[in-house]
C-alpha cells in the first residue's frame, strides 16, 4: 500500500473512531410510538415534496430511542428521536457521555393517555384511584400494603363492571408508560399515607397487566378481538379506530381534544422530538424536515397533524417553540430540572 492511501485509510479509520457522521441523504428517526404516526405523516410528505429519500423512521418507545440516540455521535446512531415525555436528566447525561453535546428539544403538541375498550361493551368511567387499584403490583387493604388481591373490577368498587381485570399496557420502554406512571400512579399513591407520602409505580407482574410491546396499534387490535379487557394507548389511535375502540371517561371527564388540551382531562402529557445537531453537516436534509414539522400547516389547529389526533399547543406557545428550533438551540440539562 503506498503512503498516501495508507494514510487516507488511517484517517478515515480515526474519523469512524472518532464517531463522525458519514455523509447521507437519508435521515434516521427513531422513538415514540405515540409520535410514530405524526412523524411517519411529515417523513411521508418530505418523501413527497423534497428531493430526498423519505426519512427511514423506526417505533423503538421513547426510552428505547433514547438509548439509541445517546449512544453517540456518527454513523449508525440516529439523527432524531422521538419522545412522548420529555428526556430525562440521566438520559442528557448519558448523551454528554457518549460525545452528543449539541441537542435541540421541540415540543409538538399534546396528547391524553386512553383506557380504552371494544365498542362492544357499555362506557366505562373510572377514577384515577380505581385505575391506580387495578394495576399497582402492592395496594392498602385494611391500612396494610398487601400484594394486590384484585382480579375482578367489581371488587375494588361495585359500581365498576362485573369483568376480569385485564389490562393490555405499554412496557417499562414506553414513554406513554413513563406518563401513567407520573400521571395515574404517582399522582394517587403520593396522596395515600400507607406510601409514606412517596410515589408508588411498581406495576403488577401476576397476569391482569399485559404488556403488549411498543406498538400501540397492537394494543388496539388485541381490544378487537379480546373485548372484555382494556388497553392504555395514546389518544391519536382512539381517533383512527372509533369504529371499533371507545375511551373510558376518568373522573367523569371523555378523552376529547378539548379536554385533553384544556387540561380538564386528567391523564395528558407532552409530545416531543430531540435534533442531534451534530449530524447536521453530514445530513443535509435533516434541518429541512425539522422546520417541515414544526411549520403550521403540520402542527397548528387547522394542521394535518391536528386531523390525526395531535392536540396543538397554544399558537403563543407554537411560535416560542417554532424559533427555538428555527435557532437550533442548544439545549441545556437546567431546562430537565
Amino acid at each position: 500500500m503506498n503512503r498516501i492511501l495508507k494514510t487516507t485509510v488511517i484517517a478515515a479509520a480515526v474519523m469512524s473512531v472518532a464517531g463522525v457522521a458519514q455523509a447521507r441523504d437519508q435521515i434516521n428517526i427513531v422513538g415514540s410510538s405515540t409520535v410514530y404516526p405524526f412523524a411517519s405523516f411529515v417523513t411521508e410528505e418530505f418523501g413527497a415534496t423534497t428531493n430526498y429519500p423519505t426519512p427511514v423512521i423506526e417505533s423503538t418507545g421513547s426510552g428505547g430511542g433514547m438509548r439509541l440516540f445517546c449512544n453517540g455521535v456518527g454513523d449508525g446512531t440516529p439523527d432524531i428521536t422521538n419522545a412522548s415525555r420529555r428526556m430525562k436528566v440521566s438520559e442528557f447525561e448519558r448523551c454528554e457521555e457518549n460525545g452528543v453535546t449539541d441537542i435541540t428539544e421541540a415540543k409538538i403538541g399534546s396528547d391524553g393517555i386512553v383506557i380504552g375498550q371494544s365498542t362492544e361493551n357499555d362506557e366505562a368511567d373510572f377514577t384515577l384511584e380505581q385505575i391506580f387499584m387495578a394495576v399497582a403490583a402492592q395496594v392498602p387493604v385494611d391500612g396494610e400494603l398487601v400484594d394486590n388481591p384484585y382480579t375482578n373490577w367489581s371488587e375494588i368498587d361495585s359500581s365498576l363492571p362485573d369483568r376480569e381485570i385485564s389490562i393490555y399496557g405499554p412496557p417499562s420502554t414506553s414513554g406513554t408508560r413513563d406518563a401513567f406512571e407520573e400521571l395515574v400512579m404517582e399522582a394517587v399513591s403520593e396522596e395515600m399515607d400507607v406510601y409514606g407520602g412517596e410515589g408508588y409505580t411498581t406495576v403488577r407482574d401476576d397476569g391482569p397487566y399485559i404488556d403488549a410491546g411498543e406498538n400501540d396499534n397492537l394494543i388496539v387490535q388485541r381490544l378487537s378481538e379480546d373485548t372484555e379487557a382494556f388497553g392504555i394507548f395514546g389518544y391519536s389511535f382512539l381517533v383512527e379506530n372509533t369504529n371499533t375502540i371507545q375511551g373510558a371517561s376518568i373522573g367523569g371527564v371523555e378523552p376529547e381534544a378539548e379536554a385533553i388540551s384544556s387540561g380538564d382531562y386528567p391523564v395528558a402529557r407532552s409530545l416531543w422530538f430531540y435534533v442531534k445537531n451534530q449530524h447536521a453537516d453530514a445530513v443535509p436534509p435533516m434541518y429541512e424536515y425539522v422546520d417541515m414539522f414544526m411549520e403550521e400547516q403540520m402542527i397548528s389547529d387547522s394542521g394535518y397533524l391536528a386531523e390525526i389526533g395531535l392536540i396543538p399547543l397554544p399558537e403563543a406557545e407554537r411560535a416560542e417553540w417554532r424559533e427555538s428550533v428555527a435557532n437550533r438551540t442548544a439545549m441545556t440539562v437546567d431546562v430537565l430540572k
